[in-house]
């Protein structure tokens, strides 16, 4: 795992029901990236972490943030409503 400063760290719940734990990374103490970092969480409060395996770094997107634009040109073909298809699968035999 790696991360850098201004990356968000998100932590999935561990129970059923727990919430989410989301915040921004202000410090990284590991070498290239490496945990442990110190993390600035959305309910306000700060503290030392070591992401376990419910925690993923999510990378905000650099530079101006922009997306490549779609293709130009004609949209797709709307899709017609109809009955649903038949499956392909071979039928089955009747059983005694």
């Amino acid at each position: 795992m790696q991360a850098a400063v201004g990356d968000r760290l998100h932590i999935h719940g561990h129970n059923v029901g727990d919430p989410d734990k989301m915040g921004e990374i202000i410090e990284v103490h590991g070498k290239a990236g490496e945990p442990p970092y110190v993390v600035r969480f959305d309910d306000g409060h700060t503290g030392l972490v070591f992401p376990g395996p419910d925690a993923v770094i999510e990378h905000p997107r650099r530079g101006n943030g922009a997306r490549k634009p779609a293709p130009a040109g004609k949209p797709a073909p709307a899709r017609k409503a109809g009955p649903a298809s038949k499956s392909s699968a071979a039928p089955r035999k009747k059983s005694k």
